[in-house]
């Protein structure tokens, strides 16, 4: 039997703009998915998933519509290596996530655990940046999410007790070690109890929304612009914004807004955490945090909630909901001294608010972590 593990990833600053080609920071988190399989001779596939109903049971030459459920991931796969391999060999076995769905990218994480073991099986070999290209091509063309590069990115280059800077303009990344004066922190994932989906959802609305913010801000300053589907805020310098912001839509204009702020806040926050500057890091992500519900508008009453609840508790130095913000969970970064007291005033805040999620939600601290392995 083999084994593959990707790690969940978490977004502390850069949230919402690398579909933009924005600069993100990320961790990768302790916690992820893990399929335990072996390969099959005749090219079939049959998994199995520890967190859903439903098997995925077919061949490599018969695959099944997708269906809107989790096998679509294993089945696009499929689609996605056939682009540009010819697969002889399936994969049978069992797939499981060790944290509930909903803002660490998950199906980043199910997409490259799926594609690493069909590759495995039929001897691909991957680079680094391929297998991010590959994870890109189905989310978007086969799963219909319109993401940017930050979830493949942080859970393929991230390193346990490092900061992933990335500029998804041009690929550079850095890899930014923990500072020697940085005090102890752990990572606390706050499930809100509710799961999310980006497909169908107000995600590629806002994806459009940005892009539309950009077009119309080249137009309004005439700069050259081609195709609206090649357009990006960050092809629009932030002084053009500044000059032409007003005549935007309001919502056009929250968009944009969101994107220049959070620049600056990852440009500060990676200054902040070179600095071990713990503090100043975690009210950035939580300016960030607070950006997302105001100008990028987005996250749920509970995320809302648990976003209050963030800001007024003890021993956390900054935290926001994580991942798109439809449902989901939050992110903190914490001190570990105050871990029993921060666990036990938010859970008893939130369920006093919701007690109808008391069987589903969950709050997980966790540490940082590396990437898949793709030896």
């Amino acid at each position: 039997m083999q084994i593959i593990h990707c790690p969940y990833r978490i977004c502390p600053l850069g949230a919402h703009v690398d579909h933009q080609y924005g600069i993100v920071t990320g961790f990768a988190l302790d916690h992820g998915v893990t399929l335990e399989y072996e390969p099959t001779q005749d090219g079939t596939i049959y998994v199995t998933s520890k967190n859903y109903v439903g098997i995925v049971n077919c061949t490599l030459t018969d695959l099944p519509e997708r269906k809107m459920y989790w096998g679509d991931f294993l089945i696009g796969a499929v689609h996605t290596l056939s682009r540009k391999y010819q697969l002889e060999f399936g994969i049978k076995g069992e797939i499981t996530g060790s944290l509930p769905t909903g803002g660490l990218s998950s199906s980043a994480a199910v997409i490259i655990t799926y594609l690493s073991a069909l590759c495995r099986a039929n001897a691909i070999h991957l680079t680094e940046a391929e297998l991010i290209k590959h994870a890109i091509w189905e989310e978007r063309n086969y799963i219909g999410v319109n993401v940017g590069k930050l979830d493949q990115s942080c859970e393929v280059y991230s390193r346990k007790e490092h900061l992933l800077y990335l500029d998804t303009l041009d690929d550079s990344c850095e890899l930014i070690p923990i500072s020697s004066n940085m005090p102890e922190f752990e990572i606390a994932v706050i499930f809100s109890g509710l799961e999310r989906s980006l497909a169908g959802s107000a995600y590629n609305m806002r994806v459009d929304e940005c892009r539309a913010a950009a077009y119309a801000l080249k137009a309004f300053s005439h700069m050259e612009y081609g195709k609206y589907q090649d357009t990006y805020l960050r092809d629009v310098p932030e002084g053009i914004y500044d000059e032409y912001k007003n005549k935007l839509p309001e919502s056009w204009y929250k968009r944009a807004r969101h994107f220049y702020t959070e620049m600056q806040r990852v440009k500060l926050g990676k200054k902040a955490w070179k600095q071990g500057d713990i503090e100043k890091f975690g009210r950035l992500i939580t300016e960030s945090g607070e950006s997302s519900i105001h100008y990028y508008q987005t996250g749920s009453d509970q995320l809302h909630y648990l976003q209050e609840l963030i800001k007024g508790t003890k021993g956390i130095y900054g935290g926001r909901f994580s991942g798109a913000g439809f449902n989901g969970s939050s992110m903190a970064i914490i001190n570990p001294e105050y871990k029993e007291e921060i666990e036990e005033t938010i859970k008893k805040c939130y369920l006093k608010q919701y007690p109808e999620l008391k069987d589903s939600f969950k709050i997980t601290f966790c540490q940082t972590a590396d990437g898949v392995d793709l030896v």
